[in-house]
């Protein structure tokens, strides 16, 4: 039987800056505060970082002894009680990095945190505040006049503004590259164990506490991996690059940067987690007009990977629990192509610099996205196809022919799929409706592309199969379902519209997931839904936060815009929006972008070149080529890697091969080693928590937010509701006494929820009688109307209490029963109490009754154990196939159980 494996944890949660003048003191531990590391950082070096790791795992009675020596050495004189020699600078979560300008280095560290979701026990966190500290001491400082100016370009870059990190799940792969890396077979690939890591397996072996030695059973033992991030969605891989190969694992920590969002969704009180997590790309990062196109290399501008997880938040477990993911990237356009912002213009004019007959930077842009995601690749490009002046037509012009030579060389079934659609146009046209379109895009979308999930088909799928789900795409594996493929949506900023056409594929891959979790009948998903609403809110937040990054502002067209519900309070905040983006991208964006390319290190500052300001362009920063000839040019016809067509539709990089094997490193561990026991991780067993500590996420509440506070409403979030129905409209300003009898008339009045067939909210027709609605009196929410006189409003006030009252009890609390009423109890009272007077001759033994048995043989003990009750053979036998069904043994279904259950299908379904 093959041995399980499981990610290993990072040894380094906390940590604590000690210094003295020659030197910092990094203390580093783990969560439970078993386990240090010390890492000495050298402070007489002006212009050098040296670092001393020596591997060792320290005691916490080791690290005081340690702490205890240094104090007593750097004090100035010996036996001196006033000044420490040693003295504590700062505590710390995690090492941003190292950086260094035209002075010394200086270190970046993480001071606050705060946790933003849960994936698996696996906690993300964001980076809430950081401290940078300058390294060398003021004694050997060499200081230079420009030091501060870039100290200042530097945090501009704002850490504490959507970086995101993680101690044990790799946030630069996604959820399907994470759980598909734990099943590889790696009894054929176990590294060999470097020497300065055998010291620290044996030590944890013999620190460890093995509950089945003693009993003579062999110890469980497991892969401890850890795995290469995906750099390209890492912002301090950088930072890092100085110190990797000198300091041990633990110390690095990588940060993402973009969005992370998580909501609970309760289905009948089953909570169903949905997480939604978009990674910026490092590579050609910047800010919205001077970062356009692609770079030499491939990479994009605003590229971001969005994945959406669904998961059964009932069990915590990556083996056990039921997990379900959905990757789609958005992307500039792949070409050379930019926007010449010197006119002042809201839309300057889209130029391309550079003549690529043979598509080679979109052919190193789609290598990129075969080996990350496999075939096929979707292309929706959503620019503008008709227009007065040509503006963005340039660009499907330019992309249309680049994709057909590509696909010449490729195999028909790898071929690259592109869908050209007009989405403005059709936003403008009274006789379409654009989300109509947008849902049969993705549906054949997700079709093709499946989804992931780790679990096998429910049985329910085959007695009540759908159609559609027959027809899904993706690879079959014999643990579920993997998948192969992506969706690339562009526009022209990849902002607005690529936000609401996301928002719909993602809309469709989140039914699909629900119905591969059992958690609804038919992968179909409503508008004006509580799941919907809950799922349109997170998308609106991933929306606003990414158009923030590179627009400098928040997203102008919303879904509501494109459903033609919005307010009409909507039109004047996205003109406000509008002129934000048009002042951030012409006075901001190039301080912006500066502190961008220092932040990456895409410059990295030198007394011998010219200062950042003094740039007339980061062109060459970004395209690498024009500073030095390639050494290799590749192939026009046999533009993608090597390797990569044989495993196709499956992605290259989640196939167990040679070349991928060597990113990882495999440890046997034993199975409650605190490096891989993610229990002992989230839970901590060991220390006195709390709930608020333990689930400290406020997420978003399907019930709280978006249910109807009214009685008698059907509480399923799938149920279609109107839009003043919702928790957060109807009783958004009312008092607290109007609010319960404003729920009272309206559960009273409520009409039927209407069936799914009569709805389609997606539709024109439908949108324009709801805004026809909005005008009239609701049926379910009539506002109760206070008079002004007195008198009135208090007999008002008590004949609606009334019949508040008697609508749900059937009579009316507040008077007096009648006469006739009282003498009907009085003489049911007499009948029970005349039945206890029946007089008993026989004589009752209550040993026969029960049997109580003393337990202890001294007198005083009341403790008594109670023989257990008869139970028949039958019983018994039905009980014990319940529990054999449950450990997974199911007995043979005998003749008489086939006809019942025939007659069940029958009598259920036919």
């Amino acid at each position: 039987m093959p041995q399980s494996a499981a990610t290993s944890i990072s040894g380094i949660q906390k940590m604590v800056l000690y210094e003295t003048r020659a030197r910092y003191f990094l203390v580093g531990t783990n969560q439970a505060q078993t386990k240090h590391r010390v890492l000495k950082i050298d402070r007489t070096e002006p212009k050098d970082l040296v670092l001393i790791d020596d591997k060792h795992v320290y005691s916490q009675q080791e690290v005081r002894e340690l702490l205890g020596r240094l104090d007593l050495g750097n004090r100035t004189k010996i036996g001196q009680k006033g000044s420490s020699g040693l003295s504590r600078a700062v505590s710390a979560f995690g090492i941003v990095g190292f950086v260094r300008f035209l002075e010394g280095y200086y270190i970046v560290l993480i001071t606050k945190r705060r946790k933003m979701a849960d994936i698996g026990g696996h906690s993300i966190y964001k980076i809430e505040d950081t401290s940078m500290i300058y390294i060398p001491n003021d004694s050997v400082r060499v200081s230079h006049p420009d030091e501060a100016r870039y100290v200042r370009i530097f945090q501009n870059v704002d850490l504490s503004s959507n970086f995101y990190f993680s101690y044990s799940y790799d946030l630069s792969h996604s959820l399907q590259y994470n759980l598909t890396l734990l099943q590889r077979p790696y009894e054929l690939w176990t590294s060999p164990t470097l020497p300065a890591e055998e010291e620290v397996q044996t030590q944890s072996k013999n620190d460890g506490f093995d509950i089945f030695e003693d009993e003579g059973l062999p110890t469980q033992v497991v892969y401890g991996l850890q795995n290469e991030p995906y750099y390209k969605y890492v912002w301090n891989g950088k930072l890092l690059e100085r110190v990797k190969d000198i300091v041990h694992h633990d110390w690095l920590m990588y940060i993402m940067h973009g969005f992370c969002g998580q909501s609970k969704l309760l289905i009948y009180g089953r909570p169903v987690h949905i997480t939604l997590i978009a990674r910026r790309s490092s590579k050609f990062a910047g800010t919205r007009f001077l970062k356009r196109g692609a770079n030499c290399e491939g990479d994009v501008a605003n590229e971001v990977e969005t994945e959406q997880i669904v998961n059964d938040a009932a069990v915590m477990s990556f083996t056990a629990g039921s997990y379900s993911s959905y990757v789609q990237v958005r992307g500039s356009v792949p070409l050379y192509w930019s926007q010449d912002i010197s006119t002042m213009m809201p839309k300057p004019p889209i130029r391309l610099d550079q003549a690529d007959p043979y598509a080679h930077v979109a052919a190193l842009h789609f290598d990129q996205m075969l080996q990350r995601f496999g075939s096929p690749i979707i292309i929706l490009n959503l620019v503008k196809k008709r227009e007065k002046r040509k503006h963005e037509r340039i660009l499907s012009e330019e992309l249309y022919p680049a994709v057909i030579n590509l696909n010449q060389f490729l195999p028909p079934e790898n071929c690259i799929d592109y869908i050209a659609w007009d989405m403005a146009r059709y936003t403008k046209s009274k006789l379409c409706n654009v989300l109509d379109r947008l849902s049969m895009i993705a549906e054949n979308v997700v079709k093709r592309t499946g989804f992931y999930i780790n679990r096998s088909d429910f049985y329910c799928h085959t007695v009540r199969p759908d159609d559609r789900w027959g027809d899904l795409g993706g690879h079959i594996t014999a643990s579920g379902r993997v998948q192969t493929g992506v969706l690339r949506t562009n526009c022209v900023d990849c902002l607005d519209r690529t936000n609401t056409a996301q928002f719909m594929v993602g809309k469709c891959a989140l039914a699909y997931q629900l119905f591969a979790l059992g958690m609804i009948d038919k992968p179909r998903l409503q508008f004006d839904t509580d799941c919907v609403r809950l799922f349109e809110e997170l998308y609106e937040d991933h929306g606003d936060t990414l158009s923030l990054q590179y627009g400098g502002s928040q997203l102008v067209h919303r879904v509501k815009t494109y459903r033609k519900i919005a307010p009409w309070t909507q039109h004047s905040k996205d003109i406000m929006q509008t002129l934000s983006r048009y002042y951030s991208n012409a006075f901001s964006d190039a301080d912006r972008q500066d502190a961008i390319n220092l932040f990456l290190q895409v410059y990295q500052p030198s007394e011998s070149k010219l200062h950042l300001w003094e740039l007339p362009t980061d062109f060459y920063l970004h395209h690498k080529n024009t500073m030095a000839l390639p050494q290799d040019r590749r192939s026009y016809t046999l533009w993608w890697t090597a390797g990569i067509l044989s495993y196709l539709p499956v992605p290259y990089d989640e196939v167990p091969c040679e070349d991928n094997m060597k990113k990882v490193k495999v440890k046997r561990v034993n199975r409650f080693e605190e490096s891989i026991d993610i229990y002992t991780e989230f839970f901590r067993p060991y220390e006195l928590t709390s709930f608020d500590d333990t689930f400290c996420i406020a997420m978003t509440n399907s019930a709280r937010e978006f249910m109807p506070k009214t009685v008698g409403v059907d509480p399923s979030p799938f149920t279609v509701r109107k839009p003043e129905e919702t928790g957060k409209s109807v009783l958004g300003n009312k008092s607290s006494k109007e609010e319960t009898l404003l729920q009272r008339k309206t559960a009273a009045s409520a009409p039927p929820p209407p069936s799914e067939e009569a709805i389609s909210s997606t539709s024109e027709d439908d949108s324009e009688d709801d805004r026809d609605d909005d005008g009239s009196v609701s049926q379910r929410s009539t506002p109760i109307k206070l008079l002004t006189e007195s008198g009135e409003s208090t007999r008002t006030q008590e004949e609606t209490l009334q019949q508040s009252a008697k609508e749900p009890y059937g009579l009316n609390l507040s008077g007096l029963p009648a006469e006739k009423d009282l003498l009907i109890y009085e003489r049911f009272a007499h009948l029970g109490e005349s039945q206890h007077r029946v007089e008993r001759t026989e004589h009752i033994n209550p040993a026969n009754i029960i049997s109580l048995e003393p337990v202890s043989c001294f007198p005083e003990d009341s403790i008594y154990s109670v023989s257990p009750p008869q139970v028949v053979r039958d019983s018994r036998d039905e009980f014990e196939s319940h529990v054999m069904t449950g450990e997974g043994q199911v007995r043979v279904l005998c003749r008489e159980d086939m006809m019942m259950y025939r007659e069940y299908v029958k009598n259920r379904y036919m």
